[in-house]
């Protein structure tokens, strides 16, 4: 699905954002939930140039709202899943890209939009492949794995990608205190 599809409920989820970002409460999002936010504050979305489909190199900005949110970290291997892609939004600061996708997470005050994922369990990602099929790509290549790729040291590769989402959830928590 799309942020830009015609379905009822988009236009009160991006209400319910613009809500949250206009009383300073923290928002958080990955992918549809990134390009949700992105959207609601005034940034656009479209189809990104390829398919992002299995784990990727993210690139951490080098600038100190980057720092805030990733520590020490410089690089990680992220999951993606996604065909589209969002603008950075007024006002808010690229801390992240991927080499096929340009914006892979934003900040705004307290709000952290990604388009990449960093919530993933090797659960999810089994789940997710059975439906590798769907994503009609016609081969993989540099941007799109097969499952037998994301597969490869799945439990390694979860593990290291937890260790930056605990990163990331713990700052965001921190804009919960008043």
């Amino acid at each position: 699905m799309s942020v830009n599809d015609d379905l009822p409920w988009i236009r009160d989820v991006l209400g319910l954002i613009n809500s949250a970002a206009a009383a300073d409460i923290p928002a958080l999002g990955h992918c549809l939930g990134g390009q949700l936010m992105a959207k609601a504050l005034g940034g656009k979305v479209t189809r990104n140039s390829v398919k992002e489909i299995g784990w990727g190199k993210v690139a951490v900005a080098d600038g100190a709202a980057a720092r805030e949110w990733f520590g020490a970290t410089r690089e990680f291997s992220g999951f993606h899943w996604h065909g589209e892609t969002f603008t950075i939004p007024p006002e808010a600061t690229r801390i992240a890209e991927s080499p096929y996708c340009a914006n892979q997470a934003f900040v705004l005050g307290k709000h952290l939009g990604m388009q990449c994922h960093v919530e993933m369990t090797p659960e999810l990602i089994r789940s997710w492949c059975e439906d590798w099929e769907k994503e009609r790509v016609p081969k993989a290549g540099p941007s799109v794995q097969t499952p037998a790729q994301m597969f490869e040291r799945l439990d390694e590769r979860v593990g290291s990608l937890n260790r930056i989402a605990d990163r990331l959830y713990e700052r965001w928590i921190k804009g919960l205190s008043p």
